[in-house]
């Protein structure tokens, strides 16, 4: 298709004062540390990333969702924030970020950044001040301690894990024990604790008063808990229902209260600040009252990142969210990688997580190296088809840094160079209860050429290795080629404008059980097909295909059209 034609379908871009822009957003994600290394000291910054933003507005996004850039000792990749309305001096200053803030509103790309309330770094000044108190104090208020088991309180509260494997609660100096739902670096906030809400309160508005447009919330199901004198067992945690609320450790009913409070923040400008929750939660019902106009506003949906490429999986997935968005009010999310998964490209060239046991979102089964048993070939093709078929969808997709350019997951990074908290503690504790690599292979910075020490991420070594491979992927070797997945992003993101003018989808029949087709109301089509045969081509004015077609749609390939009629 010529650029005149591409252009003509293209409409203007929205207003930078309309309130309802998340609603069918492309948002971006940046995890900084990887992004773009602007003063070569192997980590990803603030001027590496603003010297790309004309990069991201020829791709064609509305907004960044930038991952912690906080002050932080890195035990969770920046999720240990140790100050809340800092920069971390490795990433920038908070000058650099609005300098970073003006040059994306100057293009019209909005900008979301990670807030991570459910626990801090233990370098928080309010943690050391908890350790220098004693028992009962304030400070430990803050925070969540309790006394010890046995004899001389040496054993934890409970038998409780961390998410990342060991025990989920460490002893002090004193005895106490506190609780951390993640790394023992990342103690539990108290949310019982009016300081530590007004505190939050204080933060999202420091932030919003710097021109951030809105707040990815990270899990975001987990801050209230209610917890008992006598704690209950690990094994009575998991009978208890987490469909209703009561649940003592997550998706608790007043947990709304807190973000109704958020919500009440957000209003105070005259644009009002938008937010997305990361809330893993046991119902799409649950889920919904996250997305709520009277909450935080949206919800990631991660059902497609977790379903195999399968027409059915995909559609009862689709047909499912777009349900409980028509009730909530708000405006579905897709999403197929982000800094927690193993990347979709490779994903979609391992056998059916259904068939192997395989965790969903995760290549483990591969005994450490992901590349040695991934069809790439495959993986591609069906991931290229996969993001058209996201991207056609009504409501909000969310990318991830370096899925333009077809990433696969870097498998084969040494133990000794890994940074991941959930690799180190299963190697350390030998319980695979993550995923048994962890999640660096999706975290490795990118490649901008195809020559030099880090691909072009900086001026020498890269924080994580990149493997030889990165040269072809790289955005260099990419943007001149016309089929290149960079490319086919560009082109359907300049597209997309043109496909979102409502929120709702009619499903046509294809007389395939493999074939998923429908139409969107200004008459586009979107028609995937998830098998290996091709099948007829429907009718319809070419808009563009996931991979070269001609009288018939080959298997793994997603097509766009214009209705005729």
């Amino acid at each position: 298709m010529s650029t005149d034609t591409l252009n003509a379908l293209v409409p203007p871009g929205a207003s930078t004062t309309d309130r309802d822009w998340w609603r069918q957003a492309v948002v971006y994600q940046v995890y900084p540390r990887s992004f773009a290394d602007g003063n070569g000291d192997g980590i990803g910054d603030l001027t590496g990333l603003r010297s790309r933003v004309p990069y991201l507005t020829e791709l064609g996004i509305d907004a960044v969702w930038l991952s912690p850039f906080y002050p932080s000792a890195l035990a969770d990749g920046g999720y240990d924030v140790a100050d809340y309305r800092d920069v971390d001096p490795r990433i920038g200053t908070l000058e650099d970020f609005d300098g970073l803030v003006a040059a994306l509103h100057a293009e019209g790309i909005r900008l979301i950044v990670d807030i991570v309330p459910n626990h801090s770094s233990d370098q928080h000044p309010w943690f050391q001040e908890a350790l220098a108190s004693p028992r009962g104090s304030a400070a430990r208020e803050r925070y969540i301690f309790r006394d010890g088991k046995g004899e001389d309180g040496e054993l934890p509260p409970a038998d409780w894990p961390s998410t990342f494997g060991g025990p989920g609660w460490t002893r002090v100096a004193d005895g106490q024990w506190y609780l951390h739902t993640f790394a023992k670096e990342q103690p539990d906030w108290n949310w019982d604790n009016p300081e530590v809400r007004e505190d939050f309160l204080t933060t999202l508005r420091f932030w919003a008063d710097r021109g951030v447009d809105g707040f990815r919330v990270d899990v975001a199901q987990l801050l209230v808990k209610d917890l008992p004198a006598e704690l209950p067992s690990w094994d009575e945690l998991q009978a208890m229902d987490a469909d209703h609320g009561t649940h003592p450790l997550q998706d608790r009913d007043e947990l709304q209260d807190v973000y109704a409070q958020w919500r009440e923040v957000f209003e105070e400008y005259d644009t009002p600040r938008v937010a997305v929750a990361e809330a893993h939660v046991s119902t799409p019902e649950r889920r919904a009252r996250y997305a709520s106009s009277a909450s935080l506003g949206q919800a990631f949906n991660f059902d497609l990142m977790w379903a195999d490429f399968d027409a059915s999986s995909f559609r009862s997935v689709v047909e499912a969210d777009l349900e409980q968005s028509a009730r909530t009010g708000s405006s579905s999310t897709w999403v197929l990688s982000n800094h927690d998964a193993t990347r979709h490209a490779t994903r979609y060239g391992l056998p059916p997580a259904a068939d192997t046991g395989r965790k969903a979102g995760t290549a483990w089964m591969l005994e450490g190296a992901p590349r040695a048993g991934v069809d790439l070939q495959l993986g591609t093709r069906r991931a290229r088809a996969a993001t058209l078929f996201l991207l056609g969808l009504p409501g909000s997709a969310y990318l991830y840094q370096g899925e333009e350019l077809g990433l696969h997951e870097v498998g084969d990074i040494p133990a000794d160079a890994r940074q991941d908290p959930a690799f180190l503690r299963c190697v350390e504790t030998q319980e695979w209860s993550h995923d048994g690599l962890g999640r660096d292979g999706c975290r490795v910075p990118l490649p901008w050429t195809s020559e030099g020490p880090s691909f072009g991420f900086g001026t020498g070594s890269a924080h994580l290795p990149q493997p030889a491979w990165f040269a072809q992927y790289s955005v260099e070797a990419e943007q001149a080629d016309p089929g290149s997945t960079l490319s086919l992003y560009r082109r359907a993101l300049r597209l997309r404008h043109k496909l979102q003018t409502s929120e709702t989808l009619e499903w046509l029949e294809t007389g395939h059980e493999d074939v998923l087709r429908f139409r969107r109301p200004n008459g586009w089509e979107i028609v995937t097909n998830f098998g290996t045969e091709p099948v007829a081509l429907p009718t319809g004015q070419f808009v563009l295909a996931s991979d070269p077609i001609e009288d018939q749609l080959p298997g793994a390939t997603t097509v766009w059209l214009r209705s005729e009629s």
